[in-house]
Protein backbone atom coordinates (compact mmCIF):
# COMPACT_ATOMS: atom_id res chain seq x y z
CA UNK A 1 0.00 0.00 0.00
CA UNK A 2 1.52 3.42 -0.97
CA UNK A 3 1.45 6.05 1.72
CA UNK A 4 -0.01 9.27 1.06
CA UNK A 5 1.35 12.10 2.34
CA UNK A 6 0.34 16.09 2.34
CA UNK A 7 3.12 18.67 2.83
CA UNK A 8 2.19 21.17 4.83
CA UNK A 9 4.39 24.25 5.03
CA UNK A 10 4.60 28.17 3.93
CA UNK A 11 8.07 27.80 2.78
CA UNK A 12 7.65 26.41 -0.70
CA UNK A 13 11.27 25.88 -1.50
CA UNK A 14 11.09 23.28 1.45
CA UNK A 15 8.06 21.68 0.45
CA UNK A 16 9.73 20.70 -3.08
CA UNK A 17 12.51 19.46 -1.25
CA UNK A 18 10.36 17.16 0.99
CA UNK A 19 8.60 15.89 -2.44
CA UNK A 20 10.96 15.12 -4.47
CA UNK A 21 12.53 13.04 -1.33
CA UNK A 22 9.09 11.66 -0.67
CA UNK A 23 8.36 11.08 -4.26
CA UNK A 24 11.58 8.80 -4.51
CA UNK A 25 10.29 6.04 -2.83
CA UNK A 26 8.51 3.25 -3.97
CA UNK A 27 5.80 3.05 -0.94
CA UNK A 28 4.92 6.60 -0.57
CA UNK A 29 3.97 9.87 -2.29
CA UNK A 30 2.77 13.60 -1.83
CA UNK A 31 -0.89 13.50 -3.39
CA UNK A 32 -0.69 17.40 -1.87
CA UNK A 33 1.06 20.52 -0.96
CA UNK A 34 -0.31 23.43 1.42
CA UNK A 35 0.93 26.37 2.72
CA UNK A 36 -0.77 27.18 5.59
CA UNK A 37 -2.74 25.05 8.09
CA UNK A 38 -6.43 25.83 6.67
CA UNK A 39 -5.67 24.52 3.42
CA UNK A 40 -3.89 21.72 5.07
CA UNK A 41 -7.15 20.61 6.86
CA UNK A 42 -9.23 20.96 3.53
CA UNK A 43 -6.92 18.93 1.80
CA UNK A 44 -6.17 16.06 4.37
CA UNK A 45 -9.85 15.30 3.89
CA UNK A 46 -10.06 15.96 0.26
CA UNK A 47 -6.58 14.03 -0.66
CA UNK A 48 -7.41 11.37 1.87
CA UNK A 49 -3.74 11.89 3.09
CA UNK A 50 -2.64 9.22 5.34
CA UNK A 51 0.02 10.94 7.27
CA UNK A 52 0.36 14.95 7.19
CA UNK A 53 4.07 16.22 7.48
CA UNK A 54 3.35 19.69 9.31
CA UNK A 55 4.86 22.48 10.00
CA UNK A 56 4.11 24.31 13.72
CA UNK A 57 4.43 27.95 12.19
CA UNK A 58 2.73 29.30 9.82
CA UNK A 59 0.90 32.14 8.96
CA UNK A 60 -2.69 32.27 9.29
CA UNK A 61 -4.07 29.03 10.59
CA UNK A 62 -0.50 28.03 12.19
CA UNK A 63 0.52 23.82 12.60
CA UNK A 64 -0.82 23.54 15.67
CA UNK A 65 -4.74 24.84 15.40
CA UNK A 66 -4.45 22.76 12.21
CA UNK A 67 -3.92 19.45 14.41
CA UNK A 68 -6.35 20.20 16.44
CA UNK A 69 -9.44 20.57 13.70
CA UNK A 70 -7.93 17.30 11.94
CA UNK A 71 -7.47 15.59 15.02
CA UNK A 72 -11.34 16.71 16.35
CA UNK A 73 -13.04 15.17 12.90
CA UNK A 74 -13.90 11.66 13.29
CA UNK A 75 -13.60 11.52 9.42
CA UNK A 76 -10.00 12.24 9.91
CA UNK A 77 -9.37 9.73 12.55
CA UNK A 78 -7.16 7.79 10.60
CA UNK A 79 -4.66 10.96 9.09
CA UNK A 80 -1.53 10.44 11.26
CA UNK A 81 0.50 14.04 12.10
CA UNK A 82 4.03 15.01 12.52
CA UNK A 83 4.75 17.94 13.65
CA UNK A 84 8.29 19.66 11.77
CA UNK A 85 9.86 21.95 13.89
CA UNK A 86 13.40 23.93 14.40
CA UNK A 87 13.09 23.69 17.79
CA UNK A 88 14.33 20.45 19.65
CA UNK A 89 12.43 21.24 23.01
CA UNK A 90 9.61 23.63 22.06
CA UNK A 91 6.23 23.86 24.06
CA UNK A 92 4.26 24.27 20.88
CA UNK A 93 5.86 20.34 19.94
CA UNK A 94 4.20 19.32 23.39
CA UNK A 95 1.05 21.23 22.42
CA UNK A 96 0.95 19.65 19.71
CA UNK A 97 1.34 15.79 21.23
CA UNK A 98 -1.58 16.74 23.44
CA UNK A 99 -4.10 17.89 20.26
CA UNK A 100 -2.94 14.95 18.78
CA UNK A 101 -0.18 14.69 16.64
CA UNK A 102 1.72 11.95 16.74
CA UNK A 103 5.87 13.04 17.17
CA UNK A 104 7.69 15.62 15.74
CA UNK A 105 10.62 15.96 13.56
CA UNK A 106 12.79 18.65 13.27
CA UNK A 107 13.91 20.70 9.98
CA UNK A 108 17.16 18.98 10.22
CA UNK A 109 17.04 16.09 10.29
CA UNK A 110 18.18 13.19 7.60
CA UNK A 111 16.45 12.54 4.92
CA UNK A 112 16.24 8.65 6.22
CA UNK A 113 14.88 10.18 9.07
CA UNK A 114 11.86 11.77 7.67
CA UNK A 115 10.83 8.66 5.71
CA UNK A 116 11.42 6.49 8.32
CA UNK A 117 9.20 9.38 10.33
CA UNK A 118 6.34 8.73 7.40
CA UNK A 119 6.89 5.24 7.45
CA UNK A 120 5.93 4.67 11.52
CA UNK A 121 3.55 7.23 11.75
CA UNK A 122 1.42 5.79 8.77
CA UNK A 123 1.47 2.45 10.85
CA UNK A 124 -0.39 4.04 13.41
CA UNK A 125 2.49 4.29 16.51
CA UNK A 126 4.32 7.22 17.86
CA UNK A 127 6.84 8.41 16.11
CA UNK A 128 9.65 9.07 18.53
CA UNK A 129 10.59 6.68 21.03
CA UNK A 130 9.37 6.73 24.15
CA UNK A 131 12.25 7.72 25.80
CA UNK A 132 12.78 11.03 23.58
CA UNK A 133 9.32 11.80 23.99
CA UNK A 134 9.78 11.63 28.20
CA UNK A 135 12.76 13.72 28.18
CA UNK A 136 10.67 16.65 25.85
CA UNK A 137 8.14 16.88 27.99
CA UNK A 138 9.90 16.35 31.50
CA UNK A 139 12.30 19.24 30.86
CA UNK A 140 8.72 21.27 29.71
CA UNK A 141 6.53 20.19 32.61
CA UNK A 142 9.52 21.02 34.94
CA UNK A 143 9.99 24.54 33.62
CA UNK A 144 6.41 25.19 34.72
CA UNK A 145 4.61 24.42 31.25
CA UNK A 146 1.19 23.59 31.67
CA UNK A 147 -1.91 22.97 29.48
CA UNK A 148 -3.56 26.19 28.43
CA UNK A 149 -7.72 26.40 27.59
CA UNK A 150 -6.84 25.80 23.58
CA UNK A 151 -4.88 22.94 23.64
CA UNK A 152 -7.29 20.49 24.42
CA UNK A 153 -5.93 18.79 27.44
CA UNK A 154 -8.79 18.61 30.42
CA UNK A 155 -6.36 18.18 33.53
CA UNK A 156 -9.38 17.98 35.86
CA UNK A 157 -11.14 15.05 34.32
CA UNK A 158 -7.24 13.14 34.80
CA UNK A 159 -8.83 11.30 38.22
CA UNK A 160 -11.94 10.30 36.26
CA UNK A 161 -10.17 8.87 33.43
CA UNK A 162 -7.74 7.07 35.12
CA UNK A 163 -10.15 5.54 37.18
CA UNK A 164 -11.52 3.43 34.33
CA UNK A 165 -8.06 1.98 33.99
CA UNK A 166 -7.59 -1.58 35.68
CA UNK A 167 -4.60 -1.59 38.11
CA UNK A 168 -2.59 -3.34 35.48
CA UNK A 169 -3.71 -0.83 32.59
CA UNK A 170 -2.32 1.64 35.49
CA UNK A 171 1.09 0.32 35.58
CA UNK A 172 1.83 -0.25 31.85
CA UNK A 173 0.31 3.65 31.52
CA UNK A 174 3.33 4.39 34.36
CA UNK A 175 6.02 2.23 32.78
CA UNK A 176 4.95 3.83 29.03
CA UNK A 177 5.53 7.39 30.63
CA UNK A 178 9.08 6.61 32.51
CA UNK A 179 10.02 5.85 28.98
CA UNK A 180 10.22 1.59 28.36
CA UNK A 181 9.38 0.10 25.24
CA UNK A 182 7.01 -2.85 25.33
CA UNK A 183 9.77 -5.42 25.29
CA UNK A 184 10.99 -3.78 28.55
CA UNK A 185 8.12 -3.50 30.25
CA UNK A 186 6.88 -6.95 29.43
CA UNK A 187 10.36 -8.03 31.18
CA UNK A 188 9.74 -5.78 33.93
CA UNK A 189 5.86 -7.35 33.98
CA UNK A 190 6.71 -10.49 33.01
CA UNK A 191 4.44 -10.81 30.34
CA UNK A 192 4.72 -11.41 26.67
CA UNK A 193 4.70 -8.22 24.48
CA UNK A 194 1.92 -8.73 22.85
CA UNK A 195 -0.13 -8.59 26.03
CA UNK A 196 1.42 -5.33 26.93
CA UNK A 197 0.69 -4.25 23.37
CA UNK A 198 -3.12 -5.09 24.03
CA UNK A 199 -2.76 -3.28 27.56
CA UNK A 200 -1.31 -0.52 25.90
CA UNK A 201 -4.44 -0.41 23.36
CA UNK A 202 -6.69 -0.87 25.73
CA UNK A 203 -5.44 2.39 27.68
CA UNK A 204 -5.53 4.11 24.60
CA UNK A 205 -8.75 3.62 23.93
CA UNK A 206 -9.91 4.47 27.31
CA UNK A 207 -7.71 7.52 28.20
CA UNK A 208 -9.10 8.37 24.39
CA UNK A 209 -5.30 8.71 23.58
CA UNK A 210 -4.42 8.72 19.33
CA UNK A 211 -1.73 6.77 20.65
CA UNK A 212 1.84 5.95 22.35
CA UNK A 213 3.05 9.78 22.60
CA UNK A 214 -0.15 11.43 24.50
CA UNK A 215 -0.25 8.67 26.45
CA UNK A 216 3.21 9.86 27.78
CA UNK A 217 1.85 13.28 28.24
CA UNK A 218 -0.96 12.11 30.16
CA UNK A 219 1.26 9.79 32.61
CA UNK A 220 3.16 13.41 33.19
CA UNK A 221 -0.02 15.93 33.53
CA UNK A 222 -2.33 13.11 35.91
CA UNK A 223 0.63 13.12 37.87
CA UNK A 224 1.33 9.45 37.50
CA UNK A 225 5.14 9.97 36.69
CA UNK A 226 6.83 12.69 38.02
CA UNK A 227 9.22 15.11 35.79
CA UNK A 228 12.90 15.10 36.91
CA UNK A 229 14.75 18.51 37.39
CA UNK A 230 18.49 17.83 36.03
Amino acid sequence: MTIRVLLADDQALLRSAFRVLVDSEPDMEVVAEAADGAEAVALARSEKADVVLMDIRMPGTDGLAATRMITADPELSAVRIVMLTTFEVDEYVVRSLRAGASGFLGKGAEPEELLNAIRIAAAGEALLSPVATKGLIARFLAQGGSSDPGDGAEPASYSERLAALTTREREVLVLVGGGHSNDEIAERLEVSPLTVKTHVNRTMAKLGARDRAQLVVTAYESGLVRPRVE
